[in-house]
């Protein structure tokens, strides 16, 4: 069964940190592109950023910029989220986009994991 899990969140005070993970050893697809999503209560998904599977060059949303940090171990994406905010409560996806240019754009992605709730108080 192909699949990504994320797992790690929680909630969090207000500068708090939480790192999420997001476990791709079910995914057997192409990984040109790996990246993060979230979707606060009542709004949009939006993109938080992406990975270069190739060479791990990373882009961030400018809302997360300097405070949010993707990785990757083997089989396991990393989204490193510190100084967290109110504003940063959503519920977390990883994902894998559409390449051969990766994007925060929603649309452009071909799968999506279940998603994790993060909340900050």
């Amino acid at each position: 069964h192909v699949q990504l899990v994320e797992s790690g969140g929680g909630s969090v005070q207000a500068g708090g940190s939480l790192r999420l993970s997001c476990d791709m050893s079910s995914y057997t697809y192409s990984r040109i592109c790996m990246g993060w999503f979230r979707q606060p209560p009542g709004k949009a998904r939006a993109g938080v950023g992406f990975m270069y599977s190739s060479n791990g060059v990373t882009q961030y949303d400018a809302s997360v910029k300097g405070r949010f940090t993707i990785s990757q171990d083997k089989n396991t994406l990393y989204l490193q989220a510190d100084n967290l905010k109110p504003d940063d409560t959503a519920v977390y996806y990883c994902a894998s986009l559409r390449g051969p240019t990766c994007s925060l754009d929603p649309a452009r992605v071909n799968f999506w994991g279940q998603g994790t709730q993060v909340t900050v108080s």
